[in-house]
Protein backbone atom coordinates (compact mmCIF):
# COMPACT_ATOMS: atom_id res chain seq x y z
CA UNK A 1 0.00 0.00 0.00
CA UNK A 2 1.54 3.30 -0.87
CA UNK A 3 1.86 6.44 1.35
CA UNK A 4 -1.06 8.97 1.04
CA UNK A 5 -0.89 12.17 2.54
CA UNK A 6 -3.62 15.22 2.74
CA UNK A 7 -4.60 17.49 6.01
CA UNK A 8 -6.97 14.84 7.70
CA UNK A 9 -5.87 11.81 6.54
CA UNK A 10 -2.43 9.81 6.29
CA UNK A 11 -1.34 6.50 5.06
CA UNK A 12 1.81 5.72 5.61
CA UNK A 13 3.99 2.53 6.11
CA UNK A 14 1.16 0.59 6.15
CA UNK A 15 -0.63 2.76 9.12
CA UNK A 16 -3.75 4.66 8.69
CA UNK A 17 -3.87 7.88 10.42
CA UNK A 18 -6.64 10.26 10.72
CA UNK A 19 -6.55 13.54 12.77
CA UNK A 20 -9.11 13.71 15.62
CA UNK A 21 -11.25 16.82 14.27
CA UNK A 22 -12.99 16.36 17.89
CA UNK A 23 -9.80 17.99 19.64
CA UNK A 24 -9.55 21.05 16.79
CA UNK A 25 -8.45 23.95 17.37
CA UNK A 26 -7.23 23.05 20.87
CA UNK A 27 -4.44 20.66 19.43
CA UNK A 28 -3.65 18.27 16.29
CA UNK A 29 -4.28 14.89 17.36
CA UNK A 30 -3.45 11.65 15.01
CA UNK A 31 -5.16 8.73 15.69
CA UNK A 32 -4.07 5.45 14.29
CA UNK A 33 -7.10 3.44 12.46
CA UNK A 34 -6.30 -0.29 13.38
CA UNK A 35 -9.78 -2.07 12.23
CA UNK A 36 -13.07 -1.70 10.85
CA UNK A 37 -15.12 -1.33 14.02
CA UNK A 38 -12.67 1.21 15.12
CA UNK A 39 -13.26 3.40 11.77
CA UNK A 40 -16.88 3.03 12.03
CA UNK A 41 -16.54 5.00 15.84
CA UNK A 42 -14.27 7.35 14.93
CA UNK A 43 -16.89 8.24 11.90
CA UNK A 44 -20.13 8.38 14.00
CA UNK A 45 -17.86 10.50 16.57
CA UNK A 46 -17.39 12.94 14.08
CA UNK A 47 -12.86 12.30 14.93
CA UNK A 48 -13.69 11.43 10.76
CA UNK A 49 -16.36 13.92 9.16
CA UNK A 50 -17.15 15.79 6.19
CA UNK A 51 -19.08 13.57 2.95
CA UNK A 52 -16.11 13.34 0.90
CA UNK A 53 -13.14 12.40 3.39
CA UNK A 54 -16.14 9.67 5.26
CA UNK A 55 -15.85 7.97 1.79
CA UNK A 56 -12.13 8.33 1.54
CA UNK A 57 -11.51 6.77 5.15
CA UNK A 58 -13.70 3.75 5.29
CA UNK A 59 -12.53 2.65 1.74
CA UNK A 60 -8.48 2.94 3.30
CA UNK A 61 -9.75 0.71 6.41
CA UNK A 62 -11.32 -1.70 4.21
CA UNK A 63 -8.66 -1.69 1.85
CA UNK A 64 -6.06 -2.06 4.98
CA UNK A 65 -8.01 -5.29 6.34
CA UNK A 66 -8.37 -6.88 2.46
CA UNK A 67 -4.07 -6.72 2.45
CA UNK A 68 -3.48 -7.64 6.36
CA UNK A 69 -5.56 -11.38 4.90
CA UNK A 70 -8.90 -11.36 6.53
CA UNK A 71 -11.21 -13.80 5.25
CA UNK A 72 -13.65 -12.80 2.33
CA UNK A 73 -16.76 -13.44 4.43
CA UNK A 74 -15.39 -11.44 7.28
CA UNK A 75 -13.83 -8.36 4.88
CA UNK A 76 -17.70 -7.96 3.12
CA UNK A 77 -19.43 -8.09 6.52
CA UNK A 78 -17.25 -5.17 7.68
CA UNK A 79 -17.92 -4.00 4.48
CA UNK A 80 -21.46 -3.82 5.02
CA UNK A 81 -21.12 -2.03 8.96
CA UNK A 82 -19.36 0.17 7.54
CA UNK A 83 -21.47 1.65 4.78
CA UNK A 84 -24.11 2.27 6.93
CA UNK A 85 -22.14 4.11 9.72
CA UNK A 86 -23.55 7.57 9.23
CA UNK A 87 -26.95 7.15 7.08
CA UNK A 88 -26.71 10.78 5.14
CA UNK A 89 -23.76 10.96 3.58
CA UNK A 90 -24.06 9.15 0.27
CA UNK A 91 -20.04 9.14 -0.57
CA UNK A 92 -19.55 6.58 2.34
CA UNK A 93 -22.08 4.42 0.40
CA UNK A 94 -20.60 4.84 -2.68
CA UNK A 95 -17.00 4.30 -1.76
CA UNK A 96 -17.94 0.78 -0.14
CA UNK A 97 -19.85 -0.10 -2.98
CA UNK A 98 -16.69 0.27 -5.70
CA UNK A 99 -14.77 -1.85 -3.31
CA UNK A 100 -17.57 -4.47 -2.87
CA UNK A 101 -17.59 -4.59 -6.80
CA UNK A 102 -13.77 -4.45 -7.06
CA UNK A 103 -13.48 -7.20 -4.90
CA UNK A 104 -15.66 -9.69 -7.49
CA UNK A 105 -18.36 -11.97 -6.60
CA UNK A 106 -18.37 -14.01 -3.58
CA UNK A 107 -16.92 -16.11 -2.29
CA UNK A 108 -13.27 -14.29 -3.96
CA UNK A 109 -11.97 -11.38 -2.61
CA UNK A 110 -9.01 -10.14 -5.25
CA UNK A 111 -7.14 -8.08 -2.59
CA UNK A 112 -4.82 -6.12 -5.06
CA UNK A 113 -7.86 -4.43 -6.99
CA UNK A 114 -9.18 -3.87 -3.68
CA UNK A 115 -6.34 -1.68 -2.25
CA UNK A 116 -6.15 0.04 -5.62
CA UNK A 117 -9.76 0.84 -5.79
CA UNK A 118 -9.84 1.91 -2.04
CA UNK A 119 -6.06 4.24 -3.48
CA UNK A 120 -7.97 5.79 -6.62
CA UNK A 121 -10.92 6.86 -4.78
CA UNK A 122 -8.43 8.81 -2.46
CA UNK A 123 -6.10 10.41 -5.99
CA UNK A 124 -9.85 10.91 -7.71
CA UNK A 125 -11.24 13.20 -4.41
CA UNK A 126 -8.08 15.68 -4.73
CA UNK A 127 -8.55 15.99 -8.43
CA UNK A 128 -12.17 16.54 -7.92
CA UNK A 129 -11.84 19.39 -5.66
CA UNK A 130 -9.50 21.18 -7.85
CA UNK A 131 -11.93 20.80 -10.38
CA UNK A 132 -14.86 21.85 -8.37
CA UNK A 133 -12.65 25.27 -7.84
CA UNK A 134 -11.98 25.46 -11.02
CA UNK A 135 -15.33 26.12 -12.06
CA UNK A 136 -16.14 27.76 -9.09
CA UNK A 137 -13.70 30.52 -9.11
CA UNK A 138 -14.75 31.41 -12.37
CA UNK A 139 -18.15 32.56 -10.99
CA UNK A 140 -16.82 35.03 -8.58
CA UNK A 141 -16.18 38.77 -9.35
CA UNK A 142 -13.19 40.32 -7.89
CA UNK A 143 -12.38 40.86 -3.70
CA UNK A 144 -15.85 39.42 -2.51
CA UNK A 145 -17.43 38.56 0.40
CA UNK A 146 -18.54 35.23 1.27
CA UNK A 147 -20.37 33.54 3.79
CA UNK A 148 -19.73 29.91 4.28
CA UNK A 149 -21.24 27.42 6.72
CA UNK A 150 -20.34 24.27 8.55
CA UNK A 151 -16.84 23.12 6.81
CA UNK A 152 -16.18 21.65 4.04
CA UNK A 153 -12.54 22.18 3.28
CA UNK A 154 -9.24 20.50 3.33
CA UNK A 155 -10.67 19.09 6.69
CA UNK A 156 -13.60 17.29 4.70
CA UNK A 157 -11.61 16.17 1.87
CA UNK A 158 -8.56 14.54 0.60
CA UNK A 159 -7.94 17.31 -1.49
CA UNK A 160 -8.44 21.42 -1.00
CA UNK A 161 -11.66 20.80 -0.21
CA UNK A 162 -15.16 21.68 -1.86
CA UNK A 163 -16.66 25.04 -0.64
CA UNK A 164 -14.10 26.12 1.24
CA UNK A 165 -11.51 24.89 -2.45
CA UNK A 166 -13.33 27.43 -4.42
CA UNK A 167 -12.63 30.05 -1.61
CA UNK A 168 -9.50 29.17 -1.26
CA UNK A 169 -8.49 29.36 -4.83
CA UNK A 170 -10.99 32.52 -5.33
CA UNK A 171 -8.32 34.17 -2.52
CA UNK A 172 -5.48 33.09 -4.45
CA UNK A 173 -6.88 34.78 -7.54
CA UNK A 174 -7.60 38.30 -5.47
CA UNK A 175 -11.34 36.74 -5.97
CA UNK A 176 -11.85 36.89 -2.70
CA UNK A 177 -11.31 39.27 0.05
CA UNK A 178 -13.04 38.53 3.07
CA UNK A 179 -14.71 35.15 4.07
CA UNK A 180 -17.53 35.10 7.19
CA UNK A 181 -17.81 32.09 8.93
CA UNK A 182 -21.35 30.79 10.46
CA UNK A 183 -19.89 28.85 13.97
CA UNK A 184 -22.50 26.19 12.79
CA UNK A 185 -24.09 25.30 16.49
CA UNK A 186 -24.08 22.62 17.81
CA UNK A 187 -21.14 20.81 17.39
CA UNK A 188 -19.16 24.96 15.90
CA UNK A 189 -17.23 23.30 12.93
CA UNK A 190 -17.60 26.45 11.54
CA UNK A 191 -16.11 28.28 14.47
CA UNK A 192 -13.71 25.27 15.43
CA UNK A 193 -12.65 23.66 12.04
CA UNK A 194 -13.21 26.65 9.12
CA UNK A 195 -11.73 29.13 10.95
CA UNK A 196 -8.76 26.87 12.15
CA UNK A 197 -8.63 26.10 8.07
CA UNK A 198 -8.50 29.58 7.35
CA UNK A 199 -5.91 31.15 9.80
CA UNK A 200 -3.68 28.33 7.76
CA UNK A 201 -4.08 29.65 4.85
CA UNK A 202 -3.70 33.26 5.87
CA UNK A 203 -7.34 34.10 4.46
CA UNK A 204 -8.68 37.10 6.39
CA UNK A 205 -12.59 35.73 8.17
CA UNK A 206 -14.84 37.07 10.67
CA UNK A 207 -16.80 34.18 13.03
CA UNK A 208 -20.41 35.05 13.35
CA UNK A 209 -23.27 33.06 15.47
CA UNK A 210 -25.69 31.62 12.65
CA UNK A 211 -28.56 33.59 13.54
CA UNK A 212 -26.33 36.76 12.93
CA UNK A 213 -26.62 35.88 9.31
CA UNK A 214 -29.49 37.59 8.21
CA UNK A 215 -28.57 40.99 9.68
CA UNK A 216 -25.05 40.32 7.94
CA UNK A 217 -27.13 40.03 4.92
CA UNK A 218 -29.29 42.48 5.30
CA UNK A 219 -26.45 44.58 5.54
CA UNK A 220 -25.16 44.22 2.41
CA UNK A 221 -22.07 42.97 3.29
CA UNK A 222 -22.34 39.23 1.37
CA UNK A 223 -21.90 39.13 -1.67
CA UNK A 224 -22.40 34.72 -1.91
CA UNK A 225 -22.48 31.97 0.10
CA UNK A 226 -21.31 29.15 -0.36
CA UNK A 227 -21.40 25.98 1.44
CA UNK A 228 -20.93 22.47 0.89
CA UNK A 229 -23.30 19.12 0.13
CA UNK A 230 -23.13 15.50 1.55
CA UNK A 231 -26.07 14.31 -0.48
CA UNK A 232 -27.66 16.04 -3.56
CA UNK A 233 -31.08 14.68 -4.96
CA UNK A 234 -31.91 13.77 -8.25
CA UNK A 235 -33.85 16.73 -8.71
CA UNK A 236 -31.08 18.73 -7.30
CA UNK A 237 -32.34 19.10 -3.68
CA UNK A 238 -29.19 19.55 -1.72
CA UNK A 239 -28.89 18.25 2.06
CA UNK A 240 -25.73 19.74 4.02
CA UNK A 241 -25.05 20.89 7.76
CA UNK A 242 -28.05 21.65 9.05
CA UNK A 243 -28.68 25.91 9.07
CA UNK A 244 -28.03 25.56 5.50
CA UNK A 245 -31.67 25.48 4.04
CA UNK A 246 -32.18 28.74 6.82
CA UNK A 247 -29.07 30.35 4.98
CA UNK A 248 -30.53 29.87 1.34
CA UNK A 249 -34.28 31.22 2.18
CA UNK A 250 -32.13 34.02 3.31
CA UNK A 251 -29.93 34.70 0.35
CA UNK A 252 -32.97 34.46 -1.67
CA UNK A 253 -34.77 37.23 0.51
CA UNK A 254 -31.47 39.01 0.13
CA UNK A 255 -30.98 38.76 -3.77
CA UNK A 256 -27.05 36.72 -2.86
CA UNK A 257 -26.29 34.23 -4.81
CA UNK A 258 -26.41 30.94 -3.05
CA UNK A 259 -23.28 28.30 -4.41
CA UNK A 260 -23.72 24.74 -3.45
CA UNK A 261 -20.08 22.80 -4.56
CA UNK A 262 -19.85 19.15 -4.08
CA UNK A 263 -18.35 16.07 -6.32
CA UNK A 264 -20.58 14.01 -8.09
CA UNK A 265 -19.78 11.37 -5.67
CA UNK A 266 -22.22 13.02 -3.53
CA UNK A 267 -24.98 13.49 -6.44
CA UNK A 268 -27.71 9.60 -5.18
CA UNK A 269 -29.48 9.31 -8.50
CA UNK A 270 -31.48 6.76 -6.76
CA UNK A 271 -33.11 9.45 -4.58
CA UNK A 272 -35.71 10.97 -6.48
CA UNK A 273 -35.88 14.36 -4.15
CA UNK A 274 -35.10 15.73 -0.86
CA UNK A 275 -38.02 13.86 0.64
CA UNK A 276 -35.81 10.35 0.20
CA UNK A 277 -32.42 11.72 2.01
CA UNK A 278 -32.53 9.88 5.44
CA UNK A 279 -31.95 12.78 8.10
CA UNK A 280 -29.48 11.67 10.53
CA UNK A 281 -30.70 12.48 14.34
CA UNK A 282 -28.12 12.85 16.53
CA UNK A 283 -27.72 12.68 20.56
CA UNK A 284 -29.37 15.53 22.60
CA UNK A 285 -25.63 15.79 24.94
CA UNK A 286 -25.02 17.85 21.69
CA UNK A 287 -27.47 20.65 22.10
CA UNK A 288 -27.86 20.02 25.84
CA UNK A 289 -24.00 21.46 26.63
CA UNK A 290 -20.98 21.15 25.31
CA UNK A 291 -17.84 19.70 26.57
CA UNK A 292 -14.90 21.36 28.40
CA UNK A 293 -11.74 19.56 28.42
CA UNK A 294 -12.75 16.66 30.40
CA UNK A 295 -16.13 18.46 32.00
CA UNK A 296 -19.23 18.87 30.58
CA UNK A 297 -20.88 22.48 30.53
CA UNK A 298 -24.65 22.20 30.69
CA UNK A 299 -27.13 25.09 30.25
CA UNK A 300 -30.48 23.11 29.81
CA UNK A 301 -32.05 20.59 32.85
CA UNK A 302 -30.59 17.63 31.91
CA UNK A 303 -34.34 15.81 30.52
CA UNK A 304 -34.98 18.88 28.44
CA UNK A 305 -36.53 17.49 25.37
CA UNK A 306 -34.20 17.99 22.44
CA UNK A 307 -34.92 17.40 18.51
CA UNK A 308 -31.43 17.36 16.89
CA UNK A 309 -31.27 17.06 13.10
CA UNK A 310 -27.25 17.02 11.76
CA UNK A 311 -28.72 17.92 7.99
CA UNK A 312 -31.58 19.98 6.73
CA UNK A 313 -32.54 19.78 3.35
CA UNK A 314 -32.65 22.79 0.40
CA UNK A 315 -35.03 22.74 -2.21
CA UNK A 316 -33.26 22.67 -5.76
CA UNK A 317 -35.12 25.95 -6.23
CA UNK A 318 -33.14 28.38 -3.89
CA UNK A 319 -29.84 26.99 -5.40
CA UNK A 320 -28.45 29.72 -7.61
CA UNK A 321 -25.72 27.73 -8.76
CA UNK A 322 -24.42 24.13 -7.89
CA UNK A 323 -20.84 23.71 -8.95
CA UNK A 324 -19.21 20.14 -9.52
CA UNK A 325 -16.19 18.92 -10.63
CA UNK A 326 -17.78 18.40 -14.36
CA UNK A 327 -19.39 21.81 -14.33
CA UNK A 328 -21.59 24.64 -12.97
CA UNK A 329 -25.66 23.43 -13.09
CA UNK A 330 -28.18 26.28 -12.75
CA UNK A 331 -31.74 25.26 -11.76
CA UNK A 332 -32.90 28.18 -13.23
CA UNK A 333 -31.46 27.62 -16.47
CA UNK A 334 -31.72 23.95 -17.00
CA UNK A 335 -34.40 22.33 -14.26
CA UNK A 336 -33.87 18.91 -15.37
CA UNK A 337 -30.38 17.75 -12.98
CA UNK A 338 -29.23 14.43 -13.86
CA UNK A 339 -29.70 15.46 -17.55
CA UNK A 340 -27.48 17.63 -17.29
CA UNK A 341 -25.34 15.69 -15.05
CA UNK A 342 -25.63 13.22 -17.86
CA UNK A 343 -24.71 15.27 -20.95
CA UNK A 344 -21.90 16.87 -18.57
CA UNK A 345 -19.67 13.62 -17.33
CA UNK A 346 -20.23 12.34 -21.39
CA UNK A 347 -17.96 15.60 -22.74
Amino acid sequence: MRDLISQALRQEGGRLLVLDQRQLPRKEVWVECRDVDQMIELIRGLAVRGAPLIGVAAALALARLAAAGETATAWRAAAERLRVARPTAVNLMVAVDRLLLAAGHPPKLDRMAVVDAAETIFDEDVELCEAIARHGVALLGQGETILTHCNAGALATAGIGTALGIIRRGFEQGRVAHVFVDETRPLLQGARLTAWELARAGIPHTVVCDNMAAALMASGRVHRVVVGADRIAANGDVANKVGTYGLAVLANHHRVPFLVAAPRTTVDPACPDGRGIPVEQRAADEVLGVACGSKVLRWCLPRTAVWNPAFDVTPAALVTACVLDCGVWSPAITPDFMGWLKQCKNK
